[in-house]
């Protein structure tokens, strides 16, 4: 079997499929995007097409560490999400070519279904209260938060009390036994990060996310040691060597790849059976497509340490098209009472409508995360 083509669309809302064809009919799709950089991870994807051509691509390792290696300069996002949108079609054409859903081909499943969570708030959160209990009304056990929106980087205290406030009103509202995430997006710099950590303890989040930014990620053992809840990190670490180091600190209690950022199926696994061997839990960072939700449950349904999956159904940035738009079938990617069940459908384990693919490309996208800045005028973080 050999590589002949790789055809890519940008669709909305902010997303990227690529398509990977063979000689022998068999096809495989993946998600190569950064989110707001999606043109220039296609083009990513197009430059490292010039090695793939005439490949045979059951021979996902050799493949993987070609890419990786074969140019001088490596890793970062932009490179690490070309390889990974790649490497989740080769899975997807491997699986097809078998007969069998990747998590077979990688150790097979150790659970049958998956627990999910999804979002509430957006960017600035409000009216958090009603949002927490119209999702835990729709079976999720769990979700996730925006705890703050901007805070300079030594700000009032009366920003805290506010986020604070927000995370009360989540847990007023629905009780102790649903889990709630507060991602605090790398808006909260170290001197303020310490403070909120501390007060939001007698609220018992699930994890707090990204406390600090990936750049500061060595104070997190100053500024998290003690608490009594799980800090989560990763969707902006690019490889298992940024997750090495991570590891070897002890500064994280879950880890969060994303498996269209960080190299594909192969490197996210990679990254899971680390985390493993430091008692680590995993739960894949995943605010993007069909593909990468698919990929990530492939991921989840044969590591042991993975306890929850992010999903993006009704985000607030899924706007025209959702997850589910792009499939023949959304059977496979369905949430009941906050579980998705075992895929087991050849390859990612789901069928995408590309008719529908090549006409919303038509329409395209130029999604670009919000710029924030300070009262004084100065960039704030996002």
């Amino acid at each position: 079997m050999k590589i002949t083509k790789l055809t890519t669309w940008q669709v909305p809302p902010r997303w990227l499929f690529l398509k990977i064809d063979t000689d022998e009919g068999f096809a495989g799709w993946g998600e190569p995007v950064i989110e707001g950089r999606a043109a220039t991870v296609e083009a990513a994807v197009h430059e490292l097409s010039e090695m793939l051509i005439g490949c045979d691509p059951r021979r996902v390792e050799d493949i993987w560490q070609m890419l990786y290696r074969g140019g001088f300069y490596r890793g970062g996002p932009i490179l690490m999400s070309a390889i990974a949108g790649i490497d989740q079609a080769l899975w997807d054409i491997k699986g097809k070519a078998l007969g069998v859903p990747a998590h077979e081909l990688l150790g097979g499943a150790v659970r049958d279904r998956m627990r999910m969570y999804c979002w509430i708030g957006g960017d600035r959160p409000g009216d958090i209260g009603r949002q927490a209990r119209e999702v835990v009304a729709k079976g999720f056990t769990a979700f996730k938060m925006n705890g703050t929106p901007e805070l300079a980087i030594v700000d009032s205290h009366t920003k805290i009390d506010a986020a604070v406030a927000r995370v009360a009103e989540a847990r007023d509202a629905v009780g102790p036994e649903v889990g709630i995430a507060i991602d605090f997006h790398g808006r909260v710099h170290r001197p303020m990060a310490k403070a909120l950590l501390r007060e939001l303890e007698p609220y018992h989040p699930m994890f707090v996310e990204e406390p600090v930014l990936p750049e500061q990620l060595h104070c997190l053992p100053q500024i998290a040691n003690g608490l009594g809840y799980p800090i989560a990190t990763g969707e902006r670490l690019h490889s298992r060597f940024a997750f090495r180091d991570l590891l070897e600190a002890r500064m994280v209690d879950i880890v969060q790849p994303d498996i269209s950022h960080c190299g594909g199926l192969t490197e996210a696994r990679k990254i899971a059976v680390m985390a493993e061997a430091y008692d680590v839990a995993l739960a894949p960072h995943c605010p993007l497509g069909p593909l990468t939700l698919a990929a990530s449950l492939q991921l989840d349904f044969l590591s042991h340490n993975a306890f929850i999956q992010e999903q993006s159904m009704g985000i607030h940035y899924n706007v025209d098209n959702d997850v589910l738009d792009y499939l023949v079938d959304s059977a496979p990617l369905r949430i009941e009472a906050g579980y998705v069940a075992l895929l087991e459908k050849p390859g990612l384990g789901v069928e995408i409508n590309e008719a529908l693919v090549i006409e919303r490309a038509g329409a395209g996208h130029r999604w670009r995360n919000p710029l924030w800045r300070h009262e004084d005028g100065s960039v704030a973080e996002w």
